[in-house]
C-alpha cells in the first residue's frame, strides 16, 4: 500500500480546504523568509560600509542624517565644512586617520565624490582597469557606475549639480575617466570618485583652479596639512565632512567636545545606526509575528480539515483496516497529509520570498545602487522548515489519533 499516493489523493480530493491550508502556510513563511532576508541583506551592507568609521565630522543638523550621507550615500549632506577647521579638530592624536569628502554633484544619479587614496584604501577598493586619479578631474568609477552607464576609460563627462540626475548640468567643466575599481560589495561601487580639487574647481568656475592646489592627490592621501584657501580671492576651502577613525575606544570621548566647543557636528556611526536598527525593528518584530500567526492559523486549518476529512472517510478507513492495514498505517497516512501540506508551503514560501527580495532590490537598485540580491538559503530558513513541519505534523496527528479510537465492526454497520 502506497501511503503517500493515497495522502496526495486525498487532499486532492479536498483541493478547496488544502488550498487555504497551504495557502496561508506559504504566506507565513513567505514573510518570515522575506523578513529574514532582508535583514541579513541590510544588516550586512550597513555594518560592512560603517567598518572601521568611528567618528563623521559634518555640519550642524541631523546625526543620522551626517550618516547616512557620507557613508552609506544615501541622503543629502547637512552642509559644508571649513576644511582647515576639520583639520584642526583632527590633529588630536587620539584620531589615527580623517578621510575628507566633498560632495554635491552627479552623473545619471551616480554621487561623485571627492576625496583621497585613503577612501578607496578604507573599502579595500583597488583599480582593476586604468590608474588611480592623480590630478583634478580625473575619477576612477565603481564597477556599478560602469555597468549602468557605460563609461570606459578615456571618456569624459559632465556631472549634474545636485543629488539629482535632472540637476543643472556643469557643461562648461568635464570629468575624465581613467580607472575603475574592482567590486568590493561596498558603497564604493556605485561611486565616481575624484580629488577634493575636482569639486573645488568644479564649483568655483575658475580655469585656475583646475590643477590640485595642494599637489597631488597621492600628496592628500599623506595628511599634508597646509592653508587651504583661494590665493587669489581670500576663501577658505570646504568639504563635506571627514570620516574618522580613532587610535582606540577613548577617541569616543572627542565627539562630545567638538559638539559642546565647535560649530561642528561629531556623529558616532555605531550609536545611532543601532538605533535606526531598533527603530526598524518594532516593524521587523509586528511583522514576524503576524507572519507566526498566520502559520498557526494554518496549522488550525490543517486540523480542521484533516478532522473533518476522518469523519468523511470513517467508512474507507474501516473498510481498509479490515483488508489489512494497520492503524499505524492509517495513523502515519494522515501525518504525511499534514508533511506534505507543510513542505508545499515552505517551498512556495520560499521561492515568494525570493521573487519579494528580487522585487525590492530592484526598487533600492534604481534608487540607491545598492545590490541585496543574495537569494541563497539562509541558517534560519532550515530551522523555518522545522518549525512548518513540526506544525504540519501536529494539526494533523490530533484527528488522526481517531484512527487508534475507530471501532470497525460498528463503522461498517453504521454504513
Amino acid at each position: 500500500m502506497n501511503l503517500f499516493r493515497i495522502s496526495w489523493s486525498n487532499l486532492k480530493d479536498k483541493p478547496l480546504s488544502s488550498f487555504l491550508s497551504g495557502l496561508l502556510m506559504t504566506f507565513g513563511i513567505t514573510i518570515i523568509s522575506l523578513l529574514l532576508l532582508l535583514n541579513k541583506q541590510l544588516d550586512d551592507q550597513f555594518r560592512k560600509n560603517i567598518k572601521g568609521i568611528d567618528m563623521v565630522l559634518g555640519a550642524k543638523g541631523s546625526p543620522l542624517q551626517l550618516i547616512l550621507a557620507s557613508i552609506y550615500q544615501i541622503d543629502s549632506p547637512t552642509g559644508n565644512i571649513p576644511l582647515d577647521e576639520a583639520e584642526r579638530l583632527t590633529r588630536n592624536p587620539m584620531i589615527k586617520t580623517a578621510i575628507p569628502l566633498s560632495m554635491g554633484d552627479n552623473y545619471q544619479s551616480f554621487r561623485i565624490v571627492g576625496t583621497n587614496k585613503k577612501y578607496l584604501d578604507h573599502f579595500g577598493a583597488t583599480v582593476a582597469q586604468g590608474k588611480l586619479f592623480d590630478k583634478a578631474l580625473e575619477t576612477v568609477i565603481g564597477p556599478r557606475v560602469a555597468a549602468v552607464t557605460g563609461l570606459k576609460i578615456g571618456d569624459t563627462f559632465s556631472g549634474s549639480h545636485g543629488l539629482d540626475k535632472d540637476g543643472d548640468v556643469h557643461a562648461d567643466t568635464k570629468y575624465k575617466v581613467v580607472g575603475i575599481l574592482s567590486p568590493t560589495n561596498t558603497v564604493a561601487d556605485q561611486l565616481i570618485i575624484t580629488p577634493l580639487s575636482s569639486v573645488w574647481a568644479i564649483h568655483e568656475h575658475h580655469e585656475e583652479h583646475a590643477e590640485p592646489t595642494t599637489g597631488t592627490a597621492d600628496h592628500e592621501a599623506e595628511g599634508g596639512h597646509e592653508n587651504h584657501h583661494d590665493e587669489e580671492l581670500g576663501e577658505p576651502r570646504e568639504i563635506t565632512s571627514m570620516l574618522i577613525k580613532f587610535r582606540n575606544p577613548l577617541g569616543m570621548m572627542l565627539a562630545r567636545g567638538i559638539n559642546s566647543n565647535s560649530k561642528l557636528q561629531a556623529a558616532l556611526p555605531n550609536i545611532e545606526i543601532n538605533r535606526l536598527f531598533s527603530l526598524l525593528g518594532v516593524g521587523v518584530e509586528t511583522l514576524r509575528g503576524l507572519a507566526i500567526v498566520i502559520m498557526l492559523i494554518s496549522g488550525i486549518s490543517v486540523f480542521v480539515s484533516l478532522y473533518n476529512s476522518l469523519k468523511e472517510r470513517r467508512y474507507e478507513m474501516a473498510l481498509m483496516l479490515s483488508m489489512g492495514a494497520t492503524r499505524a498505517q492509517l495513523f502515519g497516512m494522515l501525518l504525511l497529509e499534514g508533511l506534505v501540506l507543510a513542505l508545499i508551503g515552505f517551498i512556495l514560501g520560499i521561492l515568494l520570498s525570493r521573487v519579494g527580495l528580487w522585487l525590492f532590490s530592484s526598487s533600492v537598485s534604481s534608487e540607491y545602487h545598492y545590490n541585496l540580491a543574495a537569494f541563497g538559503i539562509l541558517p534560519e530558513e532550515w530551522a523555518l522548515l522545522g518549525v512548518a513541519i513540526l506544525i504540519g505534523l501536529l494539526a494533523a496527528a490530533l484527528p488522526a489519533l481517531g484512527v487508534y479510537r475507530m471501532n470497525i465492526s460498528r463503522t461498517l454497520a453504521e454504513e
